[in-house]
């Protein structure tokens, strides 16, 4: 049994239906492993087989499916790489569609009729199952992740990850917000947060707008004025930030409620673009590895 691969148009489709379904019923997937609460009460990245993080649109992907199936197991598998460890999908099991993007090189002739080299992007579509659909796996693909560390010391971290960053933050007022043109963030008074990791993931969420600054990843996605295409866009880039370093860090936050209001502006976007999740993941990743690029190097042990 292989897994099935699809065109580049029906993966991109077939994941933004799957997150606009959601969407429409008021439900951000990306931030479903708090507000459902989590089986095993714990939050973390989706794992392969080698226990390397699932990244970027593939989390979402996974997260979504642990949730609606009630997974506690944080590993992954494609059918053949659990027959190669000796296991078996039991019958009837339905896989979880992930996704792989990679860039080919082919010869093309050009406007004057010679050949040349164009980078051609793809994005191809398979199937995996978690290994609680799979009978006859070694002992630790059932045994479950640690258990998140208590939570002063889990906030410890926290504060030391944003600080790491050497990032301008400044506190005072009642929003939270990142100004470009002075380049930095303000948060309001740590005490005016529901609780230590509202206020982290909020952080979160202000530092992956830190990124898009020309001095750092240039992102720009066509944000002209607050409100339109582009600043939901960006808007939609930050919570799924927030989102991938919560599950880093170790931060069970709650939904934030001035979030609410983004979803219709969410679903247009997707609705006109159908490959964009897979882009806003992708620009999620990049913002949370960039802050993780500048945390200090871990000390080894003598």
């Amino acid at each position: 049994m292989t897994a099935p691969t699809h065109d580049r148009t029906d993966v991109y489709t077939r994941v933004t239906n799957r997150i606009l379904a959601d969407l429409e019923r008021g439900v951000r997937p990306w931030m479903k492993p708090w507000d459902a609460g989590h089986v095993a009460g714990r939050i973390g990245r989706p794992l392969r087989a080698t226990g390397q993080p699932y990244r970027g649109i593939n989390t979402l992907m996974l997260w979504m499916t642990a949730m609606e199936r009630g997974y506690a197991s944080p590993f992954w598998l494609s059918y053949r790489q659990a027959q190669g460890l000796g296991g078996q999908v039991r019958r009837g099991e339905h896989g979880t569609l992930v996704v792989y993007a990679g860039t080919v090189t082919r010869r093309e002739p050009d406007g004057d009729g010679e050949e040349g080299e164009r980078d051609v992007h793809f994005l191809k579509g398979y199937t995996v199952f978690n290994a609680e659909q799979v009978d006859g796996l070694p002992e630790h693909f059932h045994i479950p992740a640690p258990v998140p560390l208590e939570p002063m010391q889990r906030i410890a971290a926290a504060d030391g990850f944003f600080a790491a960053t050497r990032a301008d933050i400044r506190t005072g007022g009642t929003r939270a917000y990142y100004a470009i043109g002075s380049d930095h963030i303000q948060m309001p008074p740590f005490e005016s947060f529901r609780d230590a990791e509202s206020h982290a993931a909020t952080l979160g969420h202000e530092a992956v707008h830190w990124t898009r600054h020309p001095s750092r990843l240039a992102r720009d996605l066509g944000r002209k004025r607050w409100g339109d295409e582009g600043y939901a866009a960006e808007e939609l880039v930050a919570e799924i930030g927030s989102a991938f370093l919560c599950a880093d860090l170790g931060i069970t936050p709650e939904v934030r409620e001035d979030h609410a209001a983004y979803i219709a502006s969410w679903l247009e976007v997707l609705r006109n673009d159908t490959r964009f999740i897979v882009s806003a993941a992708a620009h999620a990743q990049r913002a949370v590895d960039f802050l993780h690029g500048l945390q200090p190097p871990v000390r080894q042990a003598a």
